[in-house]
């Protein structure tokens, strides 16, 4: 992977100027991966490790939240007028597809019943693009943990968590790119179209955190199950592995810096959920 040092010592660039967007673009081409889910030599399991694989329950919400994210992000190329950002949106709208080929791989080779669903077709564009990439902001910092968890309990054997591995770096970068191109989008708004749009995105993060804390509330509960949306705030309780949640958020937190310190500081930061994991990690008990 071809990424710039986190440690670079150029000043931080002022979003939605030219040299912002240049470095957008070309940080998301130098970063691509090539690999085919077609081609992936999936691991023999166990028969203890099919039934693991198998039972998980997530499988049916994580292909529906693919279907949205991939169909929205593909679409919402058109938004962006700047053509080298807008063959990023467009590139990453593929590499979303990807994730979606290669969850109907992964289920079709090992047999996990899923009901794919049709193509998503966005309603209102924007604001549908801004959900996908908030909510995406949520799932991939807890997916960080998971993905941790799972690589370090060895519920699931090494060669099948490999696999997931360029996934999980390929969200990163999503991350990394949407909440710049937020910025950048607010920027090159007349100034007296700012606030409007921050309220509009204040609204759905809103939104998609009073989804969440519904969520952390029934975790050991016995309320209703979690929305298939928030799978990866409840899919700890699945994966065999014994952590509080107060120990999730940790491990995601550490995930998240990791991850993050691998690209270009002059690149902005995911703040909202990590700020919230950090506030969460001061009060909620060790023992939950």
């Amino acid at each position: 992977m071809s990424a710039v040092p986190a440690d670079c010592e150029s000043p931080p660039l002022r979003a939605g100027s030219p040299e912002h967007k240049r470095l957008l673009a070309e940080f998301f081409f130098a970063t691509h991966l090539e690999y085919d889910p077609q081609r992936i030599d999936w691991p023999r399991l166990s028969d203890e490790q099919l039934k693991r694989l198998t039972g998980l329950p997530f499988w049916q919400e994580a292909v529906s939240t693919e279907n949205v994210t991939s169909n929205t992000i593909t679409a919402a190329a058109a938004l962006e007028a700047d053509p080298q950002l807008r063959r990023a949106i467009a590139l990453q709208g593929l590499e979303e597809q990807r994730h979606a080929r290669l969850l109907a791989a992964l289920t079709a080779h090992y047999r996990i019943p899923i009901e794919f669903p049709p193509p998503y077709a966005p309603r209102h564009l924007e604001d549908d693009f801004l959900f996908a990439g908030f909510g995406e902001c949520f799932d991939s910092f807890f997916a960080f943990g998971l993905f941790a968890l799972a690589r370090e309990s060895g519920y699931f054997p090494a060669a099948l968590v490999t696999v997931f591995e360029p996934v999980m770096e390929e969200e990163v970068r999503h991350i990394l790119f949407f909440v710049n191109w937020v910025k950048a989008r607010r920027m090159q708004l007349a100034w007296w179209k700012r606030p409007a749009f921050r309220a509009r995105c204040a609204w759905i993060i809103l939104k998609q955190v009073a989804s969440r804390v519904k969520t952390a509330r029934s975790l050991g509960g016995s309320g209703a199950p979690a929305s298939g949306e928030n799978f990866t705030l409840t899919a700890h309780q699945d994966i065999g592995a014994p952590v509080t949640l107060h120990g999730l958020l940790a491990m995601c937190l550490a995930e998240n810096d990791r991850r993050m310190a691998r690209y270009d500081a002059r690149l902005l930061r995911p703040k909202r959920v990590p700020g919230l994991a950090r506030v969460l990690l001061r009060v909620v008990p060790k023992s939950l």
